[in-house]
């Protein structure tokens, strides 16, 4: 969903904060409804949950910290996920991240200055079969190559500068 204002953002988290008790059991589903609906938690947020659950906001981002889960800088628009788990390893994973790294001049956990592109890295995707994979905006790419990615992001990048 493409939240533009202020107010729509507004609207939105305290649609999501009344649809949840005070309980501070609460806050882990409420964080994963707010991650989900802006695709991180913003400062601004956290607070709105803090503030819903009667808890500080340090509280708040200490539990969402922990969790690998959850994400405190916007993310790009296109999200690429290189694989580094054994099978994926094995058969070129670093070579993948390399690539990605290389293209986008970007390190893992970043987003391009454009926010078009954010690249993460992570141990395993379950996908062993297919290796070396590499998620793109939750589809999985199997039997990746350097050139069959190049071709991908390149696509991508020229689809965004055509709109």
């Amino acid at each position: 969903m493409a939240v533009d204002t202020y107010e729509e953002k507004d609207t939105i988290i305290h649609e999501i904060l009344g649809s949840k008790s005070k309980n501070q059991a609460n806050l882990i589903p409420i964080l994963q409804a707010v991650q989900k609906e802006f695709g991180y938690l913003s400062k601004e947020n956290l607070i709105h949950i803090s503030e819903h659950l009667e808890m500080s906001a340090n509280e708040v981002y200490g539990v969402a910290s922990f969790y690998q889960q959850f994400k405190f800088i916007k993310p790009g628009k296109h999200i690429i996920t290189v694989c580094l788990g054994t099978a994926c390893f094995v058969k070129g994973g670093k070579i993948l991240a390399e690539t990605v790294k290389t293209k986008l001049n970007l390190e893992p956990g970043g987003t391009t200055e454009d926010g078009l592109f954010t690249f993460e890295r992570v141990a395993c995707l379950g996908c062993c079969a297919l290796a070396p994979v590499v998620q793109i905006d939750g589809e999985v790419h199997g039997e990746m190559n350097p050139a069959k990615l190049l071709r991908i992001i390149n696509r991508i990048t020229q689809k965004e500068k055509s709109r």
